[in-house]
């Protein structure tokens, strides 16, 4: 037996000894609590019951705050010492900041996507598109806006550049929140659809330039809407 398979060998024997950890109860949890902070179920500054949700789950404390160490990373929940897990609050100067990369991203995703994406990519982003329309005209708001962040996750994911794409993620989790409530003025709520009319059209017709000053001005026009909102709470 050479070296190198003995060392193979030993090393699969530890890891047998150390099984890698089954992950996904405390994910699942996050992604609950992710959408009732992105939904407004759990207010900004409101502390979050952990004994309360632990019922409603049916889980124990150890997997709710694991969770809560997920959304804290991601920006959603401040843990504090004596208080726990307590809602962060969105600040204009912080949202200023995020919007202004993330418009950056989808400007330059947008200009890739009308390069790369094939006809398949575009047809699913318009029948998104188009089942959008139909949660907008039954003022379903949660279910457009999951379709909506799909669009713009399909806009994304058709530039075909695994680093845009990783760094897109890192930070759309932590302006969700915002780009939701900015859909909470029925005029902003009218405006967004008419934008994404232009944003399909513009990915239809392969103008990468356009589509890219058309994504950007539609983060843009959700960051004063969502700042309004700030101001007037």
């Amino acid at each position: 037996m050479s070296k190198s398979t003995s060392v193979i060998l030993e090393t699969l024997a530890t890891a047998e000894k150390n099984p890698i950890e089954r992950k996904g109860l405390h994910e699942e949890v996050a992604a609950r609590l992710r959408d009732m902070i992105v939904e407004g179920g759990l207010e900004p500054g409101a502390r979050v019951p952990e004994r309360e949700l632990c019922v409603r789950f049916g889980i124990s404390r150890t997997p709710l705050r694991e969770a809560l160490k997920i959304l804290a990373s991601e920006g959603l929940v401040d843990l504090q010492h004596h208080r726990g897990a307590v809602v962060s609050r969105l600040t204009a100067e912080a949202l200023d900041d995020l919007f202004q990369v993330m418009g950056a991203l989808e400007a330059l995703a947008g200009e890739i996507a009308c390069e790369r994406a094939d006809d398949a990519a575009i047809a699913e982003i318009r029948d998104c598109h188009e089942r959008m329309l139909g949660h907008h005209a039954r003022a379903e708001l949660s279910d457009y806006f999951r379709l909506n962040q799909r669009i713009h996750e399909s806009i994304i994911a058709a530039a075909g550049n695994p680093v845009l794409t990783q760094i897109y993620r890192g930070l759309s989790v932590r302006i969700r929140r915002a780009r939701y409530m900015a859909n909470l003025s029925k005029a902003r709520w009218d405006r967004a659809v008419s934008e994404h009319e232009h944003i399909l059209q513009a990915l239809i017709a392969r103008d990468g330039v356009l589509l890219g000053r058309l994504l950007r001005d539609h983060l843009r026009n959700k960051l004063e809407a969502i700042k309004t909102v700030i101001v007037n709470n």
